[in-house]
């Protein structure tokens, strides 16, 4: 079944560049202009993913977010223009499952939404649905809540939104040394091995983390 993807993006142009991007990623585009409106849009019909602008006339993407993560747990892209850390976290608290801010590539785009719908449909693989709640810190399989550390699901998370990348030890390092100035590349190594432990009790016969040769790290999904 093919995916439908909401874009919300009051910017014409920019939403019309998105929406052919995805359109010819197989997936069905609907643009809506508004936070109001994509609000009544979802009421009526849920889509798969939702492309949300962070600065948005009327109601803004933040809004929009919360209003429609307590009610749903639909995947959510948040785009913007703001790139001061603030405003990425804010997106993230609000329940956004990604963020991106502008300029961007509409091919990276594509590929976010590729990586966030791999890991939220059920129905695109044979593991089960991932969902990271950034709100609440937490990251289920299934059903089963794992039981992290605060570095451990920052780690966790980091990689399970961009599957496929390697990430170096130095760049898991600036995911954890923002609570523990005192981490370092033994400190990573300690942590995969536990989330490694902790991915096996819930999937025992599946390698999730894969140790890359003179980089780091690579979580597949």
């Amino acid at each position: 079944m093919t995916a439908r993807i909401l874009i919300v993006e009051d910017e014409k142009e920019l939403a019309a560049i998105v929406a052919d991007y995805v359109a010819a990623a197989g997936y069905t585009a609907e643009v809506i202009g508004d936070g109001k409106a994509a609000l009544e849009r979802a009421s009526e019909a849920m889509p798969d993913l939702i492309v949300l602008d962070l600065m948005l006339p009327g109601l803004d993407g933040l809004a929009v977010c919360r209003t429609l993560r307590a009610c749903s747990d639909v995947p959510i892209l948040m785009l913007t223009a703001r790139v001061e850390e603030v405003d990425r976290l804010l997106g993230l608290e609000a329940g956004a499952d990604d963020y991106l801010c502008k300029p961007f590539s509409p091919r990276e785009l594509v590929a976010r939404i590729k990586a966030i719908l791999r890991r939220t449909r059920a129905d695109t693989t044979d593991r089960p649905l991932v969902r990271i709640d950034a709100a609440a810190r937490s990251i289920r399989i299934g059903a089963q809540l794992l039981d992290l550390t605060p570095s451990e699901y920052d780690l966790l998370a980091a990689m399970l939104r961009r599957p496929g990348m390697a990430y170096s030890r130095t760049q898991l390092l600036d995911v954890v040394q923002r609570d523990n100035l005192d981490a370092n590349d033994r400190t990573i190594d300690t942590h995969i091995k536990n989330l490694r432990r902790k991915l096996a009790a819930v999937l025992p016969e599946v390698e999730i983390i894969h140790s890359i040769y003179g980089v780091g790290y690579r979580v597949d999904w």
